[in-house]
Parts: structure tokens; C-alpha cells; sequence
């Protein structure tokens, strides 16, 4: 058997129709296979790659802590210098009262963590989320996913929870003092890149802080510079009690983390002890290996570059078979008007050397989040080839 078979064979699937691509290297925004072949990554590992594949400070680092040591012992009880010196280099690029890391294995287990973090400090059991909203896919962050279709087959799932409309100002009255956290992204991402109200986003901070209910922002896919801020909060003008990352947050390499104060951190820390524990969670190449993206982020001022890159992708991408062109940065979403005319799309796009996908809860657009290395020839090519499709 050849590789793609065996990938088949062994491999637990997620679909019944993967992309089944071989790839052999990448680099920069390029994915390579065998025989010639290579792709134009206009999703960069979806939100993961915001520095390019193997960006040579990413390499360096990742190789220089292998000299080192790998694993050592469960989160929290070494000091080990990638996870300090990274939470110190985040810490210093936040507000104040995000001044205490939790590094997990993946954008989920921050999800789960700051679920547990929030029922603790508060004493609450229930939870609100949104319509549409994606946090992850284990049982408790599949819990506030809102989309049904994801969620029905796995029931029961969490109780206590309310799934509210993105958006709109009448539902936030169902947040009340019972509640003990609210979960929201500062960009809903698998909806198709829907931007919240700058108003409703002070609105929703308001209803926590009047309720007891502590706001917590998923950044997994808008931070690190995606939206065209470093975090997509500074935008509304608002800070979340806690704070979730993952995806770019790595380097490349798989890495989460959940943020809040200090004194809500320590709740962790008795009655129960231990009570959040990961043995592989901020492992040292993987701190490392973001640490040394995060730096450069600004050591080539990628950050203010997306705002030019995102203007030149709507403006290549203005077609009258294109229905709406919604953007939040280098996180783009290219609607049409259909599922299956979004589908037939990306798959020529594939065949001609440009990887892109659609959205979860928005079949019908397409996915474009390149690395924000992306160069201006780079986005001319991913347009003209979605354009050729139309």
C-alpha cells in the first residue's frame, strides 16, 4: 500500500471525503507535494501559521530547546524558562489584569480550563455562549458550540447552558446572576467572519459586570495579529476576565492558553489542589517555538501590514458573482450563493494550486486566512485563481 492508502487505513478520519493531500515540505505560504506539486496556502494551517511554515527564527528556536530537554515533568511544578519567559513576553503585551498564564495543550483545553476557572471563582453552574460561536470540540467547550447539528449526536452533553443570539441587545437579559461566565469571540470565525457591534460588545462587558459574571474572550483565531491588532479585543475598547488563545499562539507547534488576573488564577491552586493539571500542556519546544513567532510578529511589523493586505484582497476579490466580502483583517470570508457553488470552488482552486476551504456554520463561503507573511504578488495570485472560478 502507498501512503494515501495506508493514510486511510490507519488513520482515524474526520470526514468521508478528506483532502487526502500529500505534502512532502512547506515554507513561507507554500505547501509542497511530491512530483512537482505545490499549493499556495490561503489558510495558513487554518489561523495557525500567522508567521509563515517554518519561519527560520521558528526553526532555530524549536532546535536550540531541543538541545535543551523536551518533557520534564506536568505543567506547573518546574520552573522551565520557554513557558516563563514566554507568559512574561504575553503578559507585557496585555492590560493589567491579565497578568496570569495557564498554557494548555490546544485552543480547547482553554476552553475547558477557563469554564472550570470560572465556576470555581464564582460558584455558579451556568453558562452562556453564542449562536453560531465555535470553542472546541471535547465535550465541554461541544457544549457552547452553537450549532446544533454539531452537538445533537453527542447528547448529554453540559447542563446549564444558554445559547444566545450573536448580536443582539434583548438576549443579553438571559445573562443574570446565575450565570458564572459568558463565552464570545471578538470575530465569529466559523460563521463566515461576522464582526460583533462595537456597541454590543460594550454591552455584553456591562451585563457581566452587573451580573457577577465574568466575560471571557476566544481570541483562538483572531489573535496574534489576525484582525489587524495584536488582539482582537482592542478593538471594542473592552478587557475580558479571561482570556483564550491557541493556533498561532505555537508557532506551529500545538499550544493553548487561557489568561486572567493573578488572584483568579491561585483559585486553581487549593480546595481542590490541582485543581487544573495537564502533563503536556506549555511543553517547552512548543513555548519556544512561540515565543520565537511571537517576536516576530513585531520584529517584522506584520501586525501593520494586515490592514494593506486585507484592502488589496477586497479590492481583487470585488466580482459581481461574488455575493459579500466580509473581512477582520487577514481572516476573510468570500460568500456566494450556495454551498455547493462554494464547494465546486475550492475544489478548483485546489487543483490549481491554491489550498482554501469553507467555514463551518457557513458552508457557502470560502476561507481565506493566509500567513500574515503573505506577499502582495501572493494575494494576487490566490485572487486571480478564486476569480478564474467564478
Amino acid at each position: 500500500m502507498n501512503r494515501r492508502e495506508l493514510f486511510f487505513k490507519h488513520l482515524g478520519q474526520t470526514s468521508t471525503a478528506p483532502l487526502a493531500l500529500e505534502i512532502t515540505r512547506a515554507e513561507g505560504c507554500w505547501l509542497y507535494g511530491d512530483a512537482g506539486k505545490k499549493w499556495l496556502d490561503a489558510i495558513g494551517g487554518i489561523s495557525v501559521c500567522n508567521t509563515g511554515h517554518r519561519h527560520p527564527e521558528v526553526v532555530h528556536a524549536i532546535e536550540e530547546q531541543a538541545g535543551r530537554y523536551l518533557h520534564l515533568l506536568v505543567y506547573g511544578e518546574l520552573v522551565q524558562s520557554p513557558q516563563v519567559d514566554y507568559a512574561t513576553a504575553l503578559i507585557e503585551k496585555l492590560p493589567p489584569s491579565l497578568d496570569s498564564v495557564f498554557f494548555t495543550n490546544s485552543g480547547t483545553e482553554a476552553t475547558e480550563g477557563a469554564m472550570k476557572l470560572a465556576k470555581r471563582i464564582t460558584g455558579r453552574m451556568s453558562v452562556a455562549a453564542f449562536e453560531h460561536s465555535y470553542h472546541g470540540s471535547t465535550q465541554g467547550a461541544l457544549s457552547i458550540m452553537g450549532d446544533e447539528y454539531w452537538r445533537n449526536a453527542f447528547r448529554p452533553l453540559l447542563p446549564g447552558v444558554a445559547h444566545l443570539r450573536y448580536n443582539r441587545d434583548d438576549d443579553l437579559e438571559q445573562i443574570t446572576e446565575k450565570t458564572a461566565a459568558v463565552f464570545a469571540e471578538t470575530v465569529q470565525a466559523e460563521n463566515g467572519v461576522i464582526k460583533p457591534r462595537p456597541a454590543w460588545m460594550k454591552l455584553v462587558r456591562k451585563r457581566c459586570d452587573d451580573t457577577g459574571a465574568l466575560l471571557i474572550l476566544d481570541e483562538i483565531q483572531a489573535g496574534f495579529g489576525r484582525t489587524g491588532k495584536l488582539w482582537g479585543f482592542e478593538e471594542y475598547e473592552i478587557v475580558p476576565d479571561i482570556l483564550m488563545l491557541g493556533k498561532a499562539l505555537g508557532g506551529g507547534l500545538p499550544l493553548g492558553a487561557f489568561i486572567s488576573s493573578k488572584k483568579r488564577m491561585d483559585a486553581f491552586t487549593e480546595n481542590p489542589v490541582l485543581g487544573n493539571i495537564s502533563t503536556f500542556g506549555g511543553h517547552p519546544l512548543s513555548c519556544a517555538a512561540g515565543l520565537a513567532s511571537f517576536r516576530v510578529l513585531f520584529k517584522e511589523s506584520l501586525v501593520t501590514q494586515v490592514a494593506e493586505k486585507e484592502k488589496r484582497f477586497r479590492q481583487a476579490l470585488a466580482h459581481p458573482h461574488i455575493k459579500d466580502v466580509r473581512s477582520a483583517g487577514l481572516l476573510i470570508a468570500v460568500e456566494f450563493e450556495s454551498a455547493e457553488t462554494c464547494k465546486r470552488i475550492v475544489d478548483k482552486c485546489i487543483r490549481d494550486g491554491v489550498l482554501t476551504d469553507w467555514f463551518l456554520f457557513a458552508p457557502h463561503c470560502l476561507r481565506i486566512a493566509p500567513p500574515l507573511t503573505v506577499s502582495t504578488e501572493e494575494i494576487d495570485r490566490i485572487c486571480e485563481v478564486v476569480i478564474r472560478h467564478l
